[in-house]
């Protein structure tokens, strides 16, 4: 897909998309309960995968508009598919393999290139160090045992999906579990998140610190009717217009949210005001369009940006190829990245969308000041499916075509 877009101000109001991450967390505890329905949910292309996953393991679902009733899995019945097709979905992937260590069969996850080549070394070392079995190929990842409960240390600088997935399976265990966070929490906002939808379902998690999760076994997932609130993290390009001199009010979000990339909007102010030094450790999502932010008005340096070059692209490589495009060129070091105060320009070459949502939505915020064509453009379907519906309908001129 091709989106020209010309330049506009954006005028109006938009409603917040339903918050993936949460979906995530509510589906799958939705799964584990009896029954369970979800209310406001939006079936992005990750979305859909976890909903693929679920039912392969046992769940029953039934979707009426945007709410899902599910639930049933129940590890003394077994499974209904040992392949689950992850898609490109890093949080399906690494929620889904605790799970699947319950059920005392050989299950295999399988997804695109790019998903399998992040990381799972964190369950690899667990595996390994309990007797399961872990078997990693080229595009899938095979897990059978049975996990156990006990005391797991994992590493806190990789990924906290690692540790959210290991607090889905521990509370259904008959024994206590402790899970000790070893280094640096990153993105220690989306932990919180877990334990928020755990409980909302009635399981309990206990922290005595940062770096260390109680977690009491022999609990079981409560039947609940819930509505996911309000997505932060795509929100920001929405109000990021704002920061580019356009007037949109952004509603549907919750304030006393869970959500770590509610963090954007103080972000922006300090970008707006002056040239900051802001660390996204917890807020790694919200790095391409900080990046644009901060080429549209004085620039930033930003820390805590390692893991950016293992998402669904590169994405400090893919902002600072993309950046060049507009005349802003942007230093990229091991775990930070410089956008210069720049003055930007129309690109005269198409921009990239790196088959990666985040980029693809970022230059079409720098493509209101400047205008622009960016090829890739259908990479929003992982997260967003009607982003350019909702961009338009706030004065943006564009056209989209599908190739």
């Amino acid at each position: 897909m091709v989106v020209t877009i010309n330049k506009s101000t954006a005028f109006g109001r938009v409603k917040a998309p339903p918050s993936k991450s949460m979906a995530h967390r509510y589906l799958i505890c939705g799964a584990l309960s009896h029954e369970s329905e979800i209310k406001g949910v939006g079936f992005s292309e990750d979305i859909k995968a976890t909903l693929s996953c679920l039912e392969a393991l046992g769940a029953n679902i039934e979707i009426s508009g945007d709410s899902v009733r599910i639930g049933g899995i129940d590890m003394g019945k077994g499974i209904k598919n040992d392949k689950l097709f992850c898609n490109e979905s890093g949080s399906t992937l690494r929620f889904l393999i605790p799970l699947s260590l319950l059920f005392d069969r050989k299950i295999t996850l399988t997804g695109t290139k790019r998903l399998m080549e992040r990381s799972l070394s964190v369950y690899a070392d667990i595996c390994n160090a309990t007797g399961l079995k872990f078997l990693q190929a080229e595009d899938s990842v095979t897990v059978n045992g049975v996990l156990k409960s006990g005391k797991y240390s994992v590493r806190g600088d990789v990924s906290s999906q690692f540790i959210s997935g290991l607090m889905f399976a521990l509370p259904l265990l008959q024994n206590d579990s402790v899970i000790d966070i070893t280094g640096s929490l990153e993105s220690g906002s989306y932990l919180g998140m877990t334990v928020k939808a755990l409980a909302d379902f009635g399981v309990r998690i206990s922290r005595a610190d940062e770096n260390t999760i109680y977690i009491k076994g022999n609990q079981t997932y409560k039947p609940r009717l819930l509505t996911v609130e309000g997505d932060y993290s795509n929100a920001a390009f929405f109000d990021a217009l704002n920061a580019l001199g356009g007037n949109v009010a952004v509603s549907g979000l919750k304030k006393d949210t869970c959500q770590g990339d509610a963090v954007y909007k103080k972000l922006f102010r300090r970008l707006v005001q002056g040239t900051p030094e802001i660390d996204i450790s917890d807020c790694p999502d919200l790095g391409p369009v900080l990046m644009a932010v901060a080429a549209a008005n004085n620039g930033g340096h930003f820390t805590g940006t390692h893991r950016l070059k293992i998402k669904e692209s590169d994405r400090s490589a893919a902002m600072a190829e993309e950046l060049l495009k507009f005349g802003c060129r942007v230093q990229v070091g091991d775990n930070d990245i410089t956008v210069p105060d720049c003055e930007l320009k129309t690109p005269e070459l198409p921009l990239n969308g790196h088959n990666d949502h985040r980029i693809v939505m970022s230059l079409a915020v720098l493509c209101t000041l400047t205008g622009g064509q960016i090829y890739g453009a259908q990479a929003v379907s992982k997260s967003f499916p009607d982003f350019f519906e909702r961009f338009s309908s706030i004065g943006v001129d564009l056209k989209v075509e599908q190739q």
